[in-house]
C-alpha cells in the first residue's frame, strides 16, 4: 500500500473525533491508498511561549501512547525533532518529497505564531505540488460565533447565547478513529529528549484514560457542579482540563458526554453549567483570532496600557513561592507548584491578588502560571490574567477586588485546603487558620502578610479611577 497523505498533529493528539485525521483516512481509502502521521516537537519553541516542564512532560506522554495505538491500525507515526516554527517548512518539505507524500492535513491552529507557522509550511508545500488540507479547529463551535453585524462578540452572555443556537444545529457526534489500514506494526517508545517528568499519577498520558475520567465526571458530579465546583478542598471538577490542552480529547467527545449524561437524567444539556466553562474556552480562542493584540503582550482595553505597575520583586518572589502570608494564595500557589494544577476558584484568588492588591504587572503572572500549569493554554490564561487584572475582554469590574481572607473563609471555611497545602498551619483552628495572628504566625514560621488589604485596594481602584476619560 502505498502512503500518500501524512497527517500533522500538533495539540490534537487523539485518534478519535479528530477532522484531520479522519478525513484524511477517509479520501486515502477510497484512492486504496494510506497515511501517515507527523508530530514536530520545537521545544525551543515552547520555552519562548513559557510553556512548563508539566506540559512537556504530558505531551511526551501522549505522543508515545499514540504511536503505539496507531501502530496497531498498521499507521506509522514520525517524529521530526527541530528547534523553532521557523525550520518546520523546509524539514516537512524534505520530508514529504522524500516519502512520495501528495496530501498534507492538519487542524487549524488560532494564535498568530500558530497561524503563520502554518501559512509558511503551506506555502512551501504547494510550491512542490503537494496539496494541503486545513480542517476544523478544536473548539465545541468550529466556526465563528459573530453577532447580527457580522463582528466578533466582545462580552461574553451574548456570545454564549449565540454560541448555543449554532451548537443546536451542528452534528456533536465524534469523528471515528481510523479503520485498520495495515498489519500491526512494530514499534518502539519513540527517544523524546526533551521531554520532562511531570505528575503522571494525576494525568496519566493515554486517551482511553482521559475518555473515562470524561464519562466518570459526567455521570457523577457533573449535574452538582454548580454548586460544587468552587470549593477547592472537594473533588468536584473534572480536571480534565491537561488533556483538552493537548487534545488527548476533542470536543465532540465532550459534547457526546454532556448529551448523553443530561438525556438520562432528563435535564436541558443548555443549561449545563460545565459546558458553559467549555463556551469561555471557546470564546478566549475566538478573540485571540479576532484581535491578534491578545498574542502580542498587549490588553484587550488599550486604555490600561497607561497603568503604572508596582515592580516588587521581593513580593513577586514570595508569591511565586506560596509564601505571601495569605494562606489561601499560598496554599494555592504550592498546589500549582507541586502540582502542575491549580483549582479554578484559586486561579481567581490569586491573579486578583497579584493585579490588583499587589498591582503588579499582569503580564508577569499569566507569564509564571505558563512556565507551571499542565493544561496552560495561551488563550484562556491570558483571557484569565485579563479578566483578573481589568484589562480584558468582558473582564471583572477594575473596582472588584477579591478580599483573599473572605473568600478563604467562603470557599474553604474549615480551613482543610490551606492545611493540605500550608501544613505549617494544620494544627490552628477553623478561624484562625484564615489570618493567623502575629504569635500564631511566629510559633507556625509563617509569613506576615507582604501588603495590607485595605490600602492597597483603595491604591489599585484609584490607580484605575485616573483612566476615566482616556
Amino acid at each position: 500500500m502505498k502512503i500518500t497523505h501524512l497527517v500533522w498533529l500538533r495539540n490534537d493528539l487523539r485518534c478519535q473525533d479528530n477532522p484531520a485525521l479522519h478525513f484524511a483516512f477517509l479520501e486515502a481509502s477510497s484512492l486504496q491508498e494510506g497515511i501517515a502521521v507527523l508530530v514536530t516537537p520545537t521545544p525551543k519553541q515552547w520555552a519562548k511561549h513559557n510553556e512548563s516542564d508539566a506540559k512537556t512532560g504530558l505531551r511526551a506522554g501522549l505522543i508515545n501512547t499514540l504511536s503505539s495505538t496507531l501502530a496497531q491500525l498498521g499507521i506509522p507515526l514520525h517524529c521530526l525533532d527541530t528547534e523553532t516554527f521557523e525550520t518546520l517548512p523546509e524539514l516537512i518539505a524534505q520530508f514529504c518529497t522524500s516519502n512520495n507524500i501528495k496530501h498534507f492535513w492538519f487542524n487549524r491552529d488560532l494564535p498568530i505564531h500558530e497561524q503563520q507557522r502554518d501559512q509558511a509550511v503551506c506555502e512551501t508545500l504547494k510550491s512542490l505540488d503537494i496539496s494541503c488540507h486545513v480542517q476544523a479547529t478544536d473548539l465545541i463551535v468550529p466556526r465563528d460565533v459573530l453577532s447580527q453585524q457580522g463582528t466578533p462578540f466582545k462580552v461574553f452572555t451574548p456570545f454564549f447565547n449565540r454560541w448555543i443556537t449554532l451548537l443546536a444545529e451542528q452534528d456533536i457526534t465524534p469523528f471515528p478513529a481510523p479503520e485498520k489500514q495495515a498489519d500491526a506494526l512494530t514499534v518502539k517508545p519513540l527517544d523524546l529528549p526533551w521531554a520532562k517528568p511531570y505528575r503522571d499519577d494525576l494525568w496519566p498520558a493515554d486517551q482511553d484514560i482521559a475518555k473515562q475520567k470524561l464519562w466518570q465526571f459526567c455521570h457523577h458530579k457533573e449535574r452538582h457542579y454548580k454548586e460544587s465546583r468552587d470549593y477547592p478542598i472537594e473533588p468536584a471538577t473534572s480536571t480534565l482540563s491537561p488533556y483538552l490542552a493537548l487534545g488527548a480529547l476533542g470536543p465532540r467527545q465532550c459534547l457526546e458526554a454532556i448529551f448523553y449524561t443530561c438525556n438520562q437524567e432528563e435535564r436541558r444539556w443548555q443549561d449545563s453549567i460545565w459546558l458553559k466553562e467549555l463556551a469561555w474556552r471557546d470564546f478566549y480562542r475566538q478573540l485571540m483570532a479576532h484581535f491578534p493584540a491578545l498574542c502580542m503582550n498587549r490588553p484587550f482595553k488599550p486604555e490600561t496600557d497607561a497603568l503604572i505597575w508596582r515592580h516588587n520583586n521581593a513580593e513577586f518572589q514570595a508569591w511565586c513561592e506560596g509564601k505571601t502570608g495569605f494562606p489561601i494564595v499560598d496554599a494555592a500557589m504550592r498546589q500549582l507548584n507541586q502540582t502542575g494544577w491549580m483549582h479554578n476558584r484559586l486561579r481567581m484568588i490569586v491573579a486578583s491578588f497579584f493585579t490588583k492588591l499587589m498591582f503588579a504587572d499582569w503580564r508577569k503572572g499569566e507569564a509564571y502560571f505558563m512556565s507551571k500549569l499542565i493544561d496552560g493554554e495561551f488563550a484562556a490564561n491570558n483571557g484569565g490574567w485579563q479578566w483578573s487584572a481589568s484589562t480584558g475582554c468582558d473582564a471583572a469590574p477594575y473596582f472588584r477586588v477579591f478580599n483573599p481572607t473572605r473568600q478563604s473563609e467562603t470557599y474553604d471555611k474549615n480551613g482543610d485546603f490551606i492545611r493540605r497545602f500550608v501544613p505549617e498551619l494544620s494544627k490552628l483552628d477553623a478561624k484562625s487558620i484564615h489570618d493567623p495572628k502575629p504569635e500564631q504566625r511566629k510559633l507556625c514560621k509563617y509569613p506576615a502578610p507582604i501588603i495590607d488589604y485595605k490600602p492597597a485596594r483603595l491604591a489599585a481602584i484609584a490607580a484605575f479611577d485616573e483612566l476615566k476619560g482616556r
